[in-house]
């Protein structure tokens, strides 16, 4: 009888088990990268059980909970200090990361983020969207977790931007109460765009300068953004469409395919590569990479390389598509794009030289975002078809040339 009892309230408490997980993965949370240093070292890991626990102690209280196996645990208690660093809603990469889905370890996964640090020396992600600065006071296993009291020396508050949010076990955004609404039949003309920021200026303009010839006082909102904030901006419902590259979308997203970018090399004029008719990529391993830091270009350009157990020599960061041609163009190094402006001359006049890979690489592709199930105005339907028209034209007039 007792062999049954204890048998039946064994499966009793793994039911409860599973429906609290089930439960708790419905409560949205604000997403936090807690990190540490000092004697043990410096650590970071993602964790979303965040809280308050009181603003009247002799400074303000919150806890935090870490897995018991995490080695972050241990190093904080350790360390006795730590920093909160609550994260933008496009700072997913940065919560992938310390979460171990990038495969970075160790102190490698600071790379990820610019670093400062605040009273206790405990690292903050230079722009989180806010920051606290603890010390330990306390701590307690409770179950597979530690829960950790932290005292709160210091806080920063950026001021500017959204939480990113975890719920249903995947990332999202607050919604505003009063979304834009989207225009209906015999409203005023307007259309809300986002555009991926390196390739706004090349593809935007004649992109507009077709919708306005027929619709000339249309409205226009024009968005030049990184990726995460198009994304973020599509799912708030403050931008409509969005051009943007088909990396890291969403089940939430519905695309347009326009146009696949071939990858390139650029090169200053008189460099020895420009002399090849193609460059490898174990040959450019070997000189320094002027990189366009932004994602997701940065991760797809270096994965061409890792994808073939290379790794390139980076000796430039740059987030401008501009700033990037113009250290090639003065030969601190060469860089890999899919953006081809017009011409081959950088903004201070220095001459470049573009050459083809000598493979063939997974290529980046160019498509039109928009929310799935959000009907489309028809301003934004019009825009699509002026899409499909010109990268059409596009690809036709290469495949002659």
């Amino acid at each position: 009888m007792g062999d049954s009892a204890t048998a039946v309230t064994a499966s009793n408490a793994g039911v409860l088990r599973q429906q609290f997980l089930l439960g708790m993965s419905h409560a949205a949370c604000t997403v936090n990268v807690v990190t540490t240093d000092g004697v043990a070292g410096r650590h970071g890991v993602t964790v979303s059980a965040m809280v308050s626990v009181s603003a009247d102690t002799p400074n303000p209280t919150l806890l935090v909970c870490i897995h018991h196996l995490s080695p972050v645990a241990d190093a904080l208690l350790q360390n006795g200090v730590f920093c909160v660093n609550v994260l933008r809603e496009d700072q997913a990469r940065i919560s992938d990361t310390f979460a171990g889905r990038s495969g970075a370890r160790g102190a490698d996964k600071f790379d990820c983020a610019d670093w400062t640090t605040q009273v206790t020396g405990a690292p903050r992600v230079l722009d989180a969207l806010v920051a606290f600065d603890c010390r330990v006071t306390g701590s307690d296993r409770i179950g597979s977790h530690f829960v950790v009291f932290g005292s709160v020396e210091d806080i920063f508050v950026s001021g500017a931007g959204a939480p990113l949010i975890y719920a249903n076990r995947a990332y999202g955004v607050p919604l505003h109460f009063h979304p834009r609404p989207i225009p209906v039949p015999g409203a005023e003309q307007s259309l809300a765009l986002g555009c991926f920021q390196t390739f706004a200026p090349y593809l935007v303009p004649a992109l507009v300068s077709r919708l306005t010839k027929l619709h000339p006082d249309i409205a226009l909102t024009l968005i030049e953004a990184d990726q995460s904030h198009l994304l973020a901006g599509l799912r708030r419902n403050e931008i409509e469409l969005a051009l943007l590259y088909d990396f890291d979308l969403g089940a939430d997203i519905e695309v347009d395919n326009l146009a696949d970018l071939v990858p390139y090399v650029l090169l200053p004029d008189g460099h020895p590569l420009a002399a090849s008719p193609a460059v490898s990529l174990e040959t450019l391993a070997r000189e320094p990479l002027v990189l366009l830091d932004i994602d997701p270009s940065r991760h797809y350009f270096l994965s061409l390389f890792r994808e073939r157990g290379l790794e390139p020599r980076v000796a430039y960061r740059s987030s401008s598509l501009e700033m990037v041609r113009g250290l090639v163009g003065h030969g601190l190094g060469y860089s890999l794009l899919a953006t081809k402006p017009a011409n081959n001359m950088s903004y201070d006049g220095r001459a470049l030289v573009v050459r083809p890979l000598s493979v063939a690489v997974r290529n980046s592709r160019l498509v039109l975002a928009t929310m799935a199930g959000r009907p489309r105005s028809a301003m934004a339907q019009e825009f699509a078809a002026h899409c499909r028209a010109f990268f059409h034209g596009v690809m036709h007039a290469h495949s002659n040339s």
